[in-house]
């Protein structure tokens, strides 16, 4: 699943982002994972949330300017960082487009009624996203979308992102679905349950993926989740990877004694150990 090469230090990380997904069901809150496919270059195999990397055309103006809820600057504000308006506001964008070509779920809306199913097949006939946007005369709305953490991979990984973690909840309407090309399969778990099956070795989660499921796991639902998201500054969390020297492999994240920050930016355990072949919390 991971491409690690302690030797290594890989190349400078990639802006990308990545939404999750949220709906509230008789057990529970429920997130939307989706598989990659196993001949993935990056996360093989692994059952992730909808995203992917940041596109030169998530920067053009005339896109950007089809986004509701939020400007340049109110992004910026809403990540909490030092980062260019436009950059800020373009995350969003590649948010919202990744999900709707992953997923099939639009957060957007139209002054007329929209085809979702034609308007995704011609997405994956190779219609751009901001030719689709335009056709369909969408406003594409970032208000629904709650910034929620920041990881990056370690530098020992060959392919590296910056990666905007958003919540935001499925409009329930919208059937969300594998696209099947990217992703082979998906479904709709509660985080508990998500965390026993890959326990389980039934699937597998990378660690950004099963850290964010244990945090969810906390929450009752979808309004509860998203009210905690709004309530703190979203975490920036560089995990490191480590050979203890005793055939332990770990990825130490910010706080454990293995990191060189010492303060911890994600609540439960600091570091994920590498045991039979997947990382786990501890």
């Amino acid at each position: 699943m991971l491409d690690i090469d302690p030797l290594r230090e890989g190349p400078p990380p990639r802006a990308a982002a990545t939404v999750i997904l949220l709906r509230d069901a008789p057990d529970g809150l429920e997130v939307f994972l989706v598989r990659r496919t196993k001949g993935a270059a990056f996360m093989g195999g692994a059952y992730v949330f909808p995203g992917g990397k940041l596109d030169d055309a998530d920067r053009a103006p005339a896109l950007l300017a089809r986004v509701s809820g939020l400007d340049g600057e109110s992004a910026a504000r809403t990540l909490d960082e030092q980062i260019d308006p436009d950059l800020a506001l373009s995350l969003f964008v590649a948010a919202m487009r990744e999900t709707f070509e992953e997923s099939g779920v639009l957060l957007a809306t139209s002054p007329r009624a929209i085809d979702l199913p034609e308007a995704r097949a011609r997405i994956a006939s190779g219609v751009a996203f901001g030719a689709l946007c335009e056709d369909l005369d969408l406003a594409l709305d970032a208000s629904a979308m709650v910034p929620f953490a920041r990881w990056v991979t370690p530098v020992v990984e060959q392919r590296r992102f910056d990666a905007r973690f958003f919540l935001a909840i499925a409009p329930p309407d919208h059937d969300a679905r594998h696209d099947d090309a990217e992703t082979i399969t998906s479904t709709w778990l509660t985080p508990r349950a998500a965390i026993d099956a890959h326990l389980a070795a039934r699937i597998d989660l990378p660690p950004p993926t099963l850290r964010t499921l244990e945090e969810l796991a906390t929450h009752r639902d979808a309004t509860s989740a998203l009210a905690a998201a709004r309530a703190r500054k979203p975490p920036l969390v560089r995990p490191v990877f480590r050979d203890l020297g005793d055939g332990t492999w770990i990825l130490a994240l910010p706080g454990d004694p293995e990191h060189p920050e010492a303060h911890a930016s994600l609540p439960g355990p600091t570091r994920f150990t590498l045991r039979d072949g997947r990382f786990v919390s501890g």
